[in-house]
């Protein structure tokens, strides 16, 4: 509803401007909204943000409001700032006590860097215990080391996060990466009580992470772990199919193999002797799910082709084949 309110707010003052492009539109309508998702909702793969994100972009483009919708995103959710904008992201803290400059901004478009893959390892579709939301603001009043990493550490390593991206260094990339999310998940433990989102099958996936590079010599892949079990995994394309040959080697798929791994295809690869021996860990049969496999993408796009979306000429999610 904030977002709903503040949209209106936008269309109003933008009719009282004398804006003559305004919408003639009633702004005492009532909005239907449907969402759905096409993947685990509540699991820690911010699916709230990929929702009011579309929520904030659909409703301007209803209401015939324009410009940075980042702010308004954000009342929804706050990783929904950044989902406005395609490709990297940075999400700017801001001074203004009322979050007025708490805005997303982006560091480079998406096609910046097109041989980076993204894997989403999806270890649990259910909803998590502790809700993201609760959850920070628990860590805020009880940890002090989120409070020392937001302050001594957190502005540093957003700027060189950022040269990264701008010089596709995906060696710094991937440390800086899975350093920040094992921090993240440190403060997760330094809250009162505690939170812990990570699932045992979690830390496999880091273990065989850091194996896999090691047999390399170099980082050849990166995870992150939000507020839930499932992994990113960040690659270059041409690491792509020999990691996940590795991860159906460690977590060999449920009888419907079929549907282990979607998204963007991925060529079948063999593992070395040596690599499986490097792996080192015996293998647990349907721990994973499945593996999307996926890229750097777009901001919220509107969909003409019926069959394309997720909804139905009801305006209701379709029913599940």
């Amino acid at each position: 509803r904030a977002c709903l309110r503040e949209i209106r707010r936008l269309a109003r003052k933008r009719k009282s401007d004398g804006d003559e492009d305004a919408l003639p539109l009633c702004l005492s309508y009532k909005v239907h909204v449907a969402s759905v998702n096409n993947f685990p909702t509540a699991a820690g793969l911010a699916s709230s943000a990929a929702g009011f994100a579309c929520l904030a972009c659909a409703l301007a483009r209803v209401y015939g409001v324009e410009g940075d919708l980042s702010e308004v995103a954000r009342r929804g959710s706050g990783s929904a700032c950044r989902s406005l904008y395609g490709g990297f992201v940075e999400w700017q803290m801001g001074q203004r006590a009322d979050g007025k400059d708490s805005i997303a901004q982006q560091v480079a478009p998406e096609s910046h860097w097109p041989e980076l893959r993204v894997l989403i390892l999806v270890v649990s579709a259910e909803k998590k215990l502790m809700g993201s939301t609760a959850g920070m603001q628990t860590s805020v009043e009880t940890s002090a080391l989120l409070r020392f990493r937001a302050k001594a550490l957190v502005p540093a390593r957003m700027a060189e996060m950022a040269r990264c991206i701008r010089e596709r260094d995906f060696q710094a990339f991937g440390q800086l990466t899975m350093k920040d999310s094992n921090q993240f998940h440190a403060t997760c433990l330094d809250t009162f009580p505690p939170i812990s989102y990570l699932s045992d099958t979690s830390q496999r996936v880091i273990r065989l992470v850091h194996r896999f590079n090691a047999h390399h010599g170099c980082t050849k892949v990166a995870y992150s772990f939000d507020a839930g079990p499932n992994a990113v995994i960040f690659a270059l394309d041409d690491t792509v199919p020999e990691f996940v040959a590795a991860v159906q080697h460690s977590f060999p798929p449920e009888p419907n193999g079929d549907k282990f791994l979607q998204g963007l295809p991925v060529e079948p690869a063999l593992l070395s002797d040596e690599l499986k021996a490097a792996l080192g860990t015996d293998p647990t049969p349907g721990s994973i799910r499945y593996i999307i496999a996926t890229q750097v993408g777009p901001g919220p796009q509107v969909l003409d082709d019926p069959g394309a979306h997720l909804l139905g000429p009801d305006g209701l999610p379709k029913l599940a084949s």
